[in-house]
């Protein structure tokens, strides 16, 4: 099947804002970002199981929201459906009818509790592309033929979440780099933030490994050890631009690259 897509990003840096738009408004909308239980995750949680959703935002004014689901909370059932990750999660809430009143089961600070949510329709447009969505703001940009694959990462080392351009050529040309991850948002304070690295770059290197995936980026942070000080090196406006980037503090080991998806 071949779609059209206008895209964006809703990305400030350089000027430059860019929107993906395979959803449309009035699809049906929970508002929350969410990741896959690791084991890791499931005993630091004190979890049962090593199943469910770990929320890691809820947008403002959002159903999610307004039903009292918190960042941290970890989406246990949906609608009476036990929940196993976040592919299912995402399918559920899509196919929820707007309107419909929904129980969601939640485990929050050891306890599990359940919280009821009515599912609106979605505002805007949104990245959909197997099951990851993400809601952008509109402008006018060049038409993309074909599906559009993203996936979602988040350092909380470095401060940045990014999504690889390795299989996306048409989007890569336009940011001017041939492959790299694109710089969805900066963490506040983060040692990004304060090397100067702007949602919108392109992360082409870390010190003199070149990078095209979020687990590369990964693999290249946990190679520096305790080195506290390397360059990122960033597209911005189709140059090339090497940041200094300190490490005030490692705090242990890197955790591993998850995806991280919005369901609708």
């Amino acid at each position: 099947m071949k779609l059209s897509f206008g895209f964006a990003m809703a990305f400030l840096a350089a000027g430059l804002s860019a929107q993906v738009t395979v959803q449309v408004g009035g699809s049906s909308y929970l508002g929350i970002g969410v990741a896959d239980i690791t084991a890791e995750r499931a005993k630091a949680l004190n979890l049962k199981e090593e199943r469910g959703a770990e929320v890691t935002n809820v947008t403002q004014d959002s159903p999610a929201a307004k039903a009292g689901i918190k960042e941290g909370d970890v989406v246990l059932e949906y609608d009476g459906a036990l929940v196993h990750g976040i592919e299912q999660l995402t399918r559920l809430v899509r196919e929820t009818p707007v309107g419909r009143e929904v129980k969601i089961a939640v485990w929050r600070n050891g306890a599990a509790q359940t919280l009821t949510a009515t599912i609106e329709p979605r505002k805007g447009a949104a990245i959909r592309s197997n099951g990851f969505n993400i809601a952008v703001p509109s402008i006018g940009l060049p038409a993309i033929n074909g599906p559009l694959r993203f996936f979602a990462w988040q350092s909380p080392v470095l401060g940045i979440e990014g999504e690889s351009l390795t299989s996306e050529e048409q989007l890569a040309e336009f940011f001017g780099v041939k492959e790299g991850v694109l710089v969805k948002s900066v963490g506040k304070n983060s040692a990004a933030e304060k090397a100067g690295v702007k949602a919108g770059d392109v992360v082409v290197k870390v010190d003199d490994t070149t990078v095209s995936t979020s687990q590369a980026i990964t693999r290249a942070l946990r190679a520096l050890g305790s080195k506290k000080t390397f360059t990122v090196t960033v597209v911005r406006n189709k140059k090339e631009i090497p940041l200094t980037v300190i490490m005030e503090e490692r705090g242990g080991a890197i955790r591993p690259g998850e995806p991280v998806r919005e369901c609708e």
